[in-house]
């Protein structure tokens, strides 16, 4: 059966999340996080969004410019211990700005998208082709499909600054060949989405790929059929998850264990800063969704802490070895772990802390540890948090050097350590060194 990653370098880091399930957790064989305390190094690196792995020692980040509308994006190969650039690309055209995303092809290349375009670079960080989308709003990140397509969506939704405008019904999805970037298909959602896309192998007869989409009321899941090149919505596969009064739209999905898993309440993240905590304006508790692909998809929704203007931007993270899902609000800053059984069946708690989390975290499914933040507002300081999965112990913690929250991801690293951008910062996480 062709997996979710054939169209991916053989990377532990390929891409956002760690490939488009969105399971934030290394491929197979990458050494864990070094046991022990931990050190950080970290250098300036304005409006940095994401680090990716490609060869063995090869770090790439990308970022963008805050110029408005005229918006570049950019792509540096750094050096995976001092952080320090060793390629850059040119400024990249994007225009409307929103984070947006980088991954590393099975045919050697890496591809940029950001604002309306797409580009594709040569591991050297020069430009191979690019491409224009058709609509003045951002495309927020990309997805390569089993056969080497790519595929990504406009980001629009909610009542915010990034509304559908008059006269258009929803997001649209678009496929691009590799080579030169040439449209192949698209597709018009019914309502607009903001959360990332992602996908899952779990297809239809005949299709390639599921593409699964949170839209701002409706979880979508569309069918990729790479011999006719046609990408379809899925008869029956529409599921609503909004059904209480002050309830706002879902973030990224992760696609694992038979379910989609995703957090609500999204509405309000462009009052970010420094961090998410007290930014919240959904009247209702923020809840955890869980969609099952496979059955009755029905949303099924676990409150995080119960508490009202609670707000995300980011995906849960899910354990499927040890049975273990774990969300947060950064509202009002607390993270929780639940135990999950079938569909239908009602989420345990597990453990709940008091910590202001907000970006994409990591798992290390071998040894239980995940990573997570927690902002200091005290010292105006963001910190790696690693704890276990199934306990919620803290195993260690260490500041990032970032005077921002991380809202943005994180990898793997080749020796047992990561990597954390912020948009003013990118860090490298790793042992402490042995005491003299």
């Amino acid at each position: 059966m062709a997996s979710i990653l054939d169209g991916y370098w053989p990377s532990p880091w390929p891409a956002e999340d760690g490939g488009p399930a969105r399971r934030q957790a290394p491929a197979a064989g990458t050494p864990p996080l070094a046991a022990g305390p931990l050190v950080a190094t970290s250098r300036p690196a304005f409006m940095g969004c994401m680090p990716i792995l490609r060869g063995p020692g090869e770090v790439y980040l990308q970022g963008h410019t805050p110029a408005g509308m005229e918006s570049t994006a950019w792509v540096e190969r750094i050096d995976p211990h001092s952080l320090q650039p060793l390629e850059r690309s040119p400024a990249l055209p994007g225009g409307p700005p929103w984070p947006g995303g980088l991954a590393a092809h099975a045919n050697g290349s890496l591809y940029v998208t950001f604002g309306r375009w797409c580009h594709r670079l040569a591991p050297d960080c020069s430009v191979v082709a690019s491409r224009q989308l058709p609509r003045e709003r951002p495309y927020n990140s990309l997805l390569i499909l089993p056969d080497g397509h790519l595929v990504m969506k406009d980001f629009a939704g909610g009542t915010g600054v990034h509304a559908l405008p008059p006269g258009v019904r929803g997001s649209e999805l678009l496929v691009l060949e590799p080579e030169r970037l040439e449209i192949v298909a698209r597709l018009e959602l019914p309502e607009g989405s903001i959360a990332r896309l992602s996908a899952a192998v779990d297809t239809p007869e005949g299709a390639g790929a599921s593409v699964y989409v949170v839209g701002d009321k409706h979880l979508f899941r569309a069918a990729w059929h790479p011999a006719r090149a046609t990408l379809t919505l899925e008869e029956g596969s529409t599921t609503p998850y909004l059904d209480q009064p002050g309830q706002t739209f879902g973030w990224d999905a992760v696609i694992e264990d038979g379910s989609a898993w995703f957090l609500d309440n999204g509405e309000g993240t462009t009052n970010f800063g420094p961090s998410f905590f007290g930014k919240g304006v959904s009247a209702a508790p923020l809840h955890l969704v869980r969609v099952p692909l496979h059955g009755e998809r029905r949303a099924e929704l676990t409150e995080i802490c119960g508490l009202p203007h609670g707000i995300v931007a980011n995906p849960p993270c899910v354990d499927p070895g040890r049975k273990v899902v774990v969300g947060f609000d950064s509202g009002n800053g607390v993270i929780a772990a639940f135990r999950y059984a079938e569909p239908g069946l009602p989420l345990k708690p597990l453990w709940r802390h008091q910590q202001d989390q907000a970006g994409h975290m990591l798992l290390y499914p071998a040894t239980g540890e995940l990573v997570s933040y927690d902002y200091d507002h005290a010292r105006g300081t963001e910190q790696a948090v690693v704890r276990d999965i199934e306990t919620g112990s803290e195993r260690a913690r260490v500041a990032i050097g970032s005077p921002l929250q991380c809202v943005v991801f994180p990898a793997c690293g080749f020796e047992g350590d990561l990597y954390v951008a912020t948009f003013t910062t990118i860090a490298r996480v790793s042992a402490a060194p042995p005491s003299a």
